[in-house]
C-alpha cells in the first residue's frame, strides 16, 4: 500500500467526552505510523487544549484551531491569528444579540461567564460533541478564564452560543462575507445553538493542503476522520473519508465511508479494515 496520510479530528472522533484515547485507538495509530504512514490530529482545539494523554499517543503533526495553526515534528508551518480590531467587531455584533462568546487564543480560552452559565444548563444532542465537550471541560475543571482576563492580543477563532437561530442568521448579515459558520447539531428542544466562526480561506482542508505540500505528496493518499461540521472542509479536501457513526447526519451524507462509533474504537476497526494497521 502507498504511504497514507491521515487526519484525524480529536472530539467525538479520536476521543469521547474529554476520555482519554482508548487502549485500542493507541494500537491503530501506533500501528499504522509503524506501518510507515503519517498520522496527524486535525482539530478545532487550540494547542493549550490538546490534552498530554493525547499527545502521548504519537503524532507525526498537528492541524490545530480549525487549520489557524499547522505545525510538523514541532515545526509550525503556518500560524493565523486574527486581529484584535477584528476580535472585538464580532463580540460586538454577537454581543448586541445576545449572544455569548469563547475566545481562542495561543494563550488559552476566555469565555463571557453567561457562556458558562448556560452551558451548564443544556442538554446537548448527542452527536454535538462541540457542546459536549465545552461542558465536559467545565466539569473537569479545565482553566478556561473569564472575558475579563482576556489579553487582548488577537485570537484564532471565536465560538458561540445563542438562545435562538434567530440571532445567528441576522450576524451573518455583518460576517457572512468574511467567516464561514460552521452550526453544530441541535435537539429539536434545544435551548442552546452552538457553533463557530472560521476566516474564509481558513479551514481544516488548508491545513491537510498545506501538509501534503511540505511532504509532497498527493491529496490522493489522505484519509480524513471526523464526526462534526467544522470537519466537513476536511472530509471534502481527502482523496477519502470517512464519518464517524456518531457523527451528524449532514456530515455522514458527504462521507466516502461511515465506521464505528468513537464509544466502539471506530477508528481502530476502520484502521484495520483500510489495512492501515
Amino acid at each position: 500500500m502507498n504511504r497514507k496520510f491521515i487526519f484525524l479530528d480529536i472530539d467525538g472522533t479520536l476521543v469521547t467526552q474529554m476520555q482519554a484515547p482508548s487502549d485500542y485507538v493507541k494500537k491503530a495509530v501506533r500501528s499504522a505510523r509503524s506501518n510507515g504512514h503519517k498520522v496527524f490530529l486535525c482539530t478545532g482545539r487550540n494547542m493549550p487544549i490538546i490534552g498530554q494523554d493525547i499527545l502521548e499517543v504519537g503524532f507525526d503533526g498537528v492541524i490545530a484551531s480549525a487549520g489557524s495553526h499547522v505545525e510538523v515534528a514541532g515545526k509550525v508551518l503556518y500560524d493565523c491569528i486574527l486581529p484584535e480590531e477584528t476580535i472585538q467587531e464580532c463580540l460586538d455584533i454577537f454581543h448586541k444579540h445576545g449572544m455569548y462568546c469563547r475566545i481562542e487564543t495561543p494563550e488559552g480560552i476566555y469565555t463571557d461567564p453567561q457562556m458558562e452559565a448556560l452551558l451548564q444548563t443544556v442538554q446537548a444532542d448527542a452527536s454535538n460533541s462541540e457542546l459536549i465537550r465545552m461542558q465536559k471541560e467545565i466539569e473537569a475543571g479545565i482553566a478556561i478564564q473569564p472575558y475579563d482576563r482576556y489579553p487582548k492580543k488577537g485570537a484564532y477563532k471565536i465560538c458561540f452560543t445563542s438562545r435562538d437561530l434567530e440571532s445567528v442568521e441576522q450576524t451573518k448579515r455583518y460576517l457572512g462575507g468574511r467567516f464561514v459558520y460552521a452550526v453544530h447539531p441541535y435537539a429539536d428542544s434545544s435551548s442552546c445553538f452552538n457553533g463557530e466562526i472560521i476566516p474564509k480561506g481558513i479551514d481544516k482542508g488548508k491545513g491537510i493542503e498545506l501538509v501534503c505540500s511540505y511532504f509532497g505528496a498527493d491529496l490522493k493518499d489522505t484519509i480524513a476522520f471526523g464526526d462534526s461540521m467544522n470537519d466537513y472542509e476536511m472530509m471534502q479536501t481527502a482523496g477519502i473519508s470517512v464519518a464517524m457513526g456518531n457523527a451528524c447526519e449532514e456530515l455522514k451524507k458527504t462521507a466516502d465511508y461511515i465506521c464505528k462509533n468513537v464509544w466502539e474504537d471506530g477508528i481502530y476497526y476502520e484502521f484495520r479494515r483500510m489495512k492501515l494497521a
